[in-house]
């Protein structure tokens, strides 16, 4: 009998504990899985977090919201969103939902990128390091007990991304000024961070916009494939657009290298990872042209 007291007590501590420890998690709402998997990266097992946009497969600019989303806005104590116009829906959320004392993060206002400007801005190299910062100065205030741990894992992010930065850095000596376009300006932050000169940025808008470029526009971002005046073609995966499948097969029959980038992050895997495997094919492809 007092083996079996002791047992349903240690049950009950453990079972107490373990309520205690989901209770304090802090609730963070991202709608990119990019920013989510940074709130982990910095919170770790004291955040929870949910991510609205996370399949790499689907294009994100045909995500519409539903009715159960206003239950997890509802939850959330912290919320993450790009702004710069790339999520309006995220602005509708969290409208209508009803929230008293979360923490609302538009990234695109605590970078100082207006609306208007190219959306994509967490490939923008210093993007991340400024809302790392911001995640674990409010992780902090939420819950002051783990404060440690969050500074610790901030800086363990930053030592991560400064690989990132020496790489860019390494990669803008060898490739400064070279000429490249792209079928949007998904990775438009990153090229420029490399030195790149961008061509046909006006195809580019269109084609993120939805909108039809003018036949004499694409004839003229045709022309700088077919006459090789660009060495590499940055495109974005997750799109099927008719005029990015026409770019591809002008760039495929003159071997101008092509590279890949997404605008959702791969699954089972981090920041760091995810912005050296886009470095790493766009070095590769870089270095191929300018053999």
């Amino acid at each position: 009998m007092k083996k079996l007291i002791t047992k349903i007590t240690i049950f009950l501590i453990l079972s107490t504990s373990y309520a205690l420890t989901y209770a304090t998690s802090i609730n963070v709402v991202a709608a990119e899985n990019f920013y989510g998997e940074l709130a982990k990266e910095i919170g770790g097992k004291k955040v929870n977090v949910t991510n609205i946009l996370a399949n790499p497969n689907v294009d994100p600019h045909l995500f519409t919201t539903s009715p159960k989303l206003n239950k997890t806005i509802n939850n959330a104590q912290v919320i993450i969103y790009n702004g710069v116009g790339y999520d309006p829906w995220m602005t509708q959320l969290i409208k209508s939902s009803n929230l008293k004392t979360a923490q609302i993060i538009n990234v695109g206002e605590l970078t100082l990128i207006n609306d208007g400007a190219n959306p994509h801005i967490w490939y923008n190299p210093g993007t991340m390091e400024i809302l790392a910062k911001k995640l674990a100065t409010i992780f902090s205030k939420i819950d002051p007990a783990s404060a440690n741990l969050f500074k610790q894992n901030l800086k363990t992010f930053l030592d991560n991304q400064q690989v990132v930065n020496d790489t860019i850095s390494a990669m803008k000596k060898k490739y400064k000024g070279t000429k490249v376009t792209a079928t949007e300006p998904v990775y438009g932050y990153m090229a420029e961070a490399l030195g790149l000169n961008m061509l046909g940025m006006d195809v580019q808008w269109k084609i993120m916009n939805d909108t039809e470029p003018s036949p004499k526009m694409f004839a003229d971002y045709l022309e700088l494939i077919n006459n090789h005046k660009v060495k590499v073609i940055f495109y974005n995966s997750q799109t099927a657009e008719n005029k990015s499948k026409q770019i591809l097969t002008v760039a495929k029959k003159n071997k101008i290298p092509i590279v890949g980038v997404t605008e959702t992050m791969p699954k089972n895997t981090t920041i760091k990872q995810w912005f050296l495997s886009s470095l790493k094919a766009t070095d590769k492809a870089l270095a191929k042209a300018n053999q």
